[in-house]
C-alpha cells in the first residue's frame, strides 16, 4: 500500500500495564502448571505455520479496491461489502458502548451484553477462529472449543482498572479496539475499522506515517500519527483491512503464546512481530490475566 510520506521513522509505543483493581479468584497450581507447559510445546515455527494459516483462512478481509488511502487517511472504504458482513456488523455495534476516557465505570447494559454475545458467536463461526480453535486444542492449551470461547471473553471483555483503582474503566478488548483517552493523550485504539469511523465522524485528523508494510494486498500494517478530538496518538499501528476476526485471532495467538513481548509470525510470506501485554494488577478465574495490550510492530 502507498501512503503519502510523513514521519521519517517510529514504532509503536509500548502501553504495558498499570493500575489496580481487587484480583478475583485463587490460582490454581494445577491448572498454571498444564498451561504453562502447553505454551511452552509452542515453537516459533508452529507460530508462524498457524498465522499463514488464520491468514489464508481469513475470507471477510478487504479486497483489492475496497479500501483506498489518501492524505486524509481513508478515501473509500466498500462500506456495503465489508460492513455488512456479520463480524463487520457486530463489531461496529460494539464501538459505540464505550467511553473514551477513562476514571469513569464502563456500564455494560443488558443490550451491550447481547452485542458482545452476538459478536462473539459471528466470530467463533469464521474459518479463522475455527484454526485457531484447533490449534489450541491440539496442543493442549483447553479442554474443549467451549472452554476456549469461555476464556477469550474474559480476557477481552473483562472490566479492569486503568485509573488505580478509582473505576473499572477498561477491558482489553475497549483498549484495543475502540481506544481509550488517558492522561490526555490517545492509547491503544488499534482497529483500522475504528480509525475509519472517527475520521466518518469528523473525531480524527490524520497527520502522517512512518510506517508502510510491504504488503501489496490487504492486510497491511501502518503506523501512523493523528489526533482523536485533539488528543495526540504519536504512533500507533494496527492492520488495515484484515477482519475483526483475523485481528482477535492473530492478537490471542501471540498473547497466549508469547505473552508481553514480541510475537514472531508470518502473513503471506512476509514476517511480522506482534507485541503484546497482559494485565498485571487484577485477575480473573484460576490467576489468569486479563488484555492489556496488543498491536502489530513497525520497525
Amino acid at each position: 500500500l502507498c501512503l503519502l510520506p510523513g514521519l521519517a521513522h517510529g514504532a509503536s509505543l509500548g502501553e504495558g500495564a498499570a493500575g489496580a483493581s481487587a484480583p478475583v479468584g485463587l490460582p490454581s497450581a494445577g491448572h498454571e502448571r498444564a498451561e504453562v507447559l502447553a505454551v511452552a510445546s509452542i515453537s516459533d515455527d508452529e507460530l508462524k505455520e498457524v498465522s499463514e494459516q488464520l491468514y489464508a483462512a481469513d475470507g471477510n478481509r478487504a479486497a483489492s479496491g475496497q479500501i483506498v488511502l489518501d492524505l486524509q487517511l481513508f478515501k473509500y472504504v466498500a462500506e456495503a461489502t465489508l460492513f455488512a458482513k456479520p463480524t463487520f456488523a457486530r463489531l461496529l455495534a460494539l464501538l459505540d458502548n464505550y467511553e473514551e476516557k477513562t476514571g469513569y465505570s464502563e456500564t455494560l447494559l443488558s443490550e451491550e451484553e447481547q452485542e458482545v454475545e452476538a459478536f462473539l458467536e459471528a466470530v467463533f463461526q469464521t474459518s479463522v477462529m475455527a484454526t485457531l480453535t484447533s490449534f489450541f486444542l491440539d496442543k493442549g492449551l483447553y479442554s474443549s472449543a467451549k472452554a476456549f470461547q469461555a476464556d477469550l471473553k474474559e480476557m477481552w471483555f473483562g472490566l479492569y482498572s486503568r485509573s488505580s483503582g478509582a473505576a473499572l474503566d477498561s477491558s482489553g478488548f475497549e483498549h484495543v479496539f475502540h481506544g481509550e483517552i488517558k492522561n490526555g493523550k490517545v492509547s491503544g485504539c488499534h482497529s483500522w475499522v475504528q480509525l475509519y469511523e472517527l475520521e466518518k465522524a469528523g473525531e480524527l485528523n490524520y497527520l502522517s506515517y512512518s510506517y508502510d508494510g510491504p504488503w501489496t494486498a490487504f492486510p497491511d500494517v501502518l503506523a501512523l500519527q493523528y489526533r482523536w478530538n485533539g488528543y495526540l496518538k504519536s504512533i500507533g499501528s494496527l492492520f488495515v483491512g484484515s477482519s475483526p476476526e483475523f485481528d482477535l485471532a492473530l492478537y490471542t495467538l501471540c498473547y497466549k503464546a508469547r505473552p508481553d513481548q514480541k510475537c514472531e509470525v508470518s502473513l503471506g510470506g512476509k514476517a511480522a512481530q506482534i507485541q503484546t501485554y497482559s494485565w498485571t494488577s487484577s485477575f480473573y478465574g484460576d490467576n489468569q490475566r486479563f488484555v492489556a495490550s496488543s498491536y502489530p510492530v513497525s520497525p
